[in-house]
């Protein structure tokens, strides 16, 4: 196998051994890349049936939702991505005949002279199962030669399985962007162009984070419109006397099918890691067994779900290789897999049922406590819109200094002690806002507030770091300027996955430059394309605490 998409790639290299670091198995991987492979062959014939006004629902669930399951940590089922390629290959070859059927001659001939393989024969794109382990071999990051293209290609297929996921996410909600989906297609089916350049290239990366923007911009209107817009909410650490069933990952949706199953049944709901926000929300505060938050990242769920002792539902990605101890209580659905863990599909309509989920929950033990107290989020665009006055008046008086953007992802690499003594050691005057788990690394220290606004103002998930972005612009606005990069913000963001990925590239694409990245800089960016990353747009890696906080903040 080789792989690198991930912040714990071996060696900041990549992972090529039996297994990755995040224990997916060599053979999971080369399903994963030839599932890849085969998305690429939908995007090349959606992309050309868009142009001929041929309907491409199907290759655009297959493909959002194809890229969403091979993110890190989503999926380690091989039946799993068995099924998805036979089902990419039908919907493939399906789309062929009727593009073909519409324009009345091959494909191939209108594709003529462009040195392109986005148009090519479907023979390129053809695996039987029984071939699958050869396929992939073939198929993988290394197929492309060049080091910068490869580097360029890997950030764009990356970005867009962060974009799908967000996507997805907005999509069970009913919300649609049929031009996110589009660009998918479009940037995939371009991933196999031999004739583009490394500067066409680049200029496609800025255009996935543009998209990025969109799809992250939709999830955030299906979220509030399903839910209400986010409020300042103290939320429970603590545990309660009942059985429990512990929600992890990222899907919303899941979260309420479960709570309107598990009403009046003497079980008690808990969020863990990026589940957290669903607290915020105001329509899930209507349920009185929705009773707190359990642990913190997912790295540290192999300790945290055993003590939790109930039932546990992973919605999306973060999937830490269960301990066998309560393997048989840990159930997935949507994208999420494991082998011998409980699946839970959908029926034709959405609706999932989760008796087995309550039923492994109802006789267990309550949760042991791991600790005490509560913690207080919900600072998504809205409310800190509501604060603006309070804010802008902090920061014209010198009550705060500067804010410092610390969203991302958290992971289990010791060096990320880093960020909790980087919040540690920032001046009393500075604000910290934060989405994603990477807040779990200081979302629990006492850094007080000024004036009564909390010195950590944490937006949400992941995909609510567009939150973040809508306030920066509201700042923008607030105090007048010109460019965003003229405000009190700096950036110090840590990344683990691909979701981390689309943000970077959506921060990007909206100007911002001084986005300090670590704990180390991603593996597949080549030196050359590190090098235009720094020189655009100033990207840095992190050096020490003292000296980052006297970089960033002064």
């Amino acid at each position: 196998m080789f792989c690198y998409q991930c912040q714990e790639a071996i060696g900041n290299k990549g992972c090529t051994l039996a297994a990755g670091a995040c224990g997916k198995p060599a053979a999971t991987a080369g399903l994963q890349d030839l599932l890849i492979h085969t998305l690429k062959g939908v995007s090349a014939w959606a992309t050309e049936a868009q142009r001929l006004g041929v309907d491409t629902a199907k290759a655009d669930d297959v493909v959002m939702d194809g890229l969403f399951a091979t993110i890190t940590n989503a999926n380690f089922d091989d039946d799993y991505f068995g099924a998805a390629i036979g089902t990419a290959l039908r919907v493939r070859d399906g789309l062929r005949d009727r593009v073909k059927s519409v324009q009345g001659t091959l494909v191939e001939q209108s594709c003529a002279g462009k040195g392109s393989r986005t148009c090519s024969d479907a023979a390129l794109w053809t695996a039987a199962p029984q071939d699958y382990a050869t396929k992939a071999a073939t198929v993988g990051v290394l197929a492309t030669a060049n080091e910068d293209i490869r580097s360029l290609r890997e950030l764009i297929i990356y970005g867009l399985k962060g974009m799908a996921a967000y996507a997805h996410h907005a999509s069970v909600l009913g919300a649609r962007n049929p031009s996110v989906l589009a660009f998918m297609h479009k940037a995939l089916s371009a991933t196999t162009d031999d004739s583009l350049s490394a500067d066409e290239l680049t200029s496609l990366v800025l255009e996935c984070g543009a998209s990025g923007v969109s799809a992250m911009a939709l999830l955030d209107g299906a979220n509030t419109g399903a839910y209400g817009k986010p409020a300042i909410t103290s939320v429970n650490i603590g545990v309660g006397t009942r059985p429990g069933i512990l929600v992890s990952g990222h899907d919303l949706k899941d979260l309420e099918m479960l709570l309107e199953q598990t009403k009046g049944s003497g079980i008690d709901v808990y969020t863990h890691s990026e589940m957290l926000p669903a607290h915020y929300y105001p329509a899930f505060k209507k349920y009185d067994n929705f009773v707190g938050n359990y642990g913190n990242a997912w790295w540290k769920q192999r300790s945290e779900f055993e003590t939790f002792n109930g039932a546990i539902l992973m919605t999306t990605n973060c999937i830490v290789p269960p301990s066998q101890s309560y393997k048989s209580r840990m159930f997935t659905t949507g994208v999420a897999g494991f082998p011998g863990c409980p699946h839970i599909d959908a029926d034709a309509a959405g609706h999932k049922d989760f008796s087995a989920v309550i039923a492994a929950a109802r006789n267990r033990p309550a949760p042991t406590q791991i600790e005490t107290g509560t913690i207080v989020g919900g600072f998504a665009h809205d409310q800190v819109a509501a604060l603006a006055g309070d804010i802008v008046a902090a920061v014209k008086s010198g009550a705060i200094r500067r804010f410092v953007v610390m969203a991302g992802c958290d992971g289990r690499a010791k060096g990320r002690d880093y960020y909790t003594d980087f919040a540690k050691a920032l001046p009393n005057d500075a604000v910290i806002l934060t989405a994603g788990c990477a807040k779990y690394r200081y979302n629990k220290l006492d850094l007080g507030s000024i004036g009564g606004i909390p010195r950590v103002l944490d937006a949400g998930q992941c995909n609510d770091s567009y939150s973040l972005v809508v306030t920066a612009l509201l700042l923008k606005e607030a105090f007048g300027l010109s460019d965003v990069n003229e405000l009190p913000v700096a950036f110090n963001i840590a990344w683990y996955e691909q979701k981390a990925v689309i943000v970077l590239l959506a921060l990007l694409s909206l100007g911002f430059k001084n986005i300090h990245l670590g704990p180390t800089l991603p593996a597949f960016l080549s030196p050359n394309v590190v090098r235009v990353l720094v020189e655009k747009f100033s990207i840095a890696g992190i050096g020490s605490v003292e000296e980052d906080v006297q970089l960033l903040v002064g």
